[in-house]
């Protein structure tokens, strides 16, 4: 596959289509499994309290792998995402509840790279909070 979205098309600026990407206890135990990551941290909210946490928290990887999904969805092709990077830096903290945590994500085009490609600067937040920092992806694009 290659990227839907021409290079040409594309200005710094453009901003790609925002999503949200709700989060619940389930969702972070059918993580735990695909990924073999069962800190109880991501699950047990007593443990998650006794460590300083305000209950159970998203797995980072998880975080970052939701936000890239605007990128992705954008480009009609995972493969087209040749770096990505992020910092944590606040938890998504998902309540015991039906609805969860939301990870609300935007991203927009802010540099035009040599060979088709373009950086894209991601925001990713929860409850009004910035949980990624400095989320950046190069994509290449047709």
């Amino acid at each position: 596959m290659t990227a839907q979205i021409q290079y040409a098309d594309v200005e710094v600026g453009t901003e790609l289509p925002a999503a949200s990407f709700p989060v619940t206890r389930a969702t972070l135990v059918r993580y735990a499994g695909a990924s073999g990551d069962f800190n109880p941290i991501h699950w047990n909210e007593k443990f998650a309290k006794e460590v300083g946490l305000p209950d159970v928290i998203a797995h980072g990887m998880f975080t970052m792998a939701e936000a890239i999904r605007v990128v992705t969805d954008w480009t009609g092709d995972p493969g087209a995402v040749v770096e990505y990077g992020v910092r944590f830096t606040k938890p998504v903290v998902v309540p015991n509840d039906d609805q969860g945590a939301l990870i609300e994500v935007t991203a927009k085009v802010a540099a035009k790279l040599d060979d088709k490609r373009v950086r894209v600067d991601l925001t990713a937040m929860s409850v009004g909070q910035k949980v990624l920092g400095m989320s950046r992806a190069v994509v290449q694009l047709g």
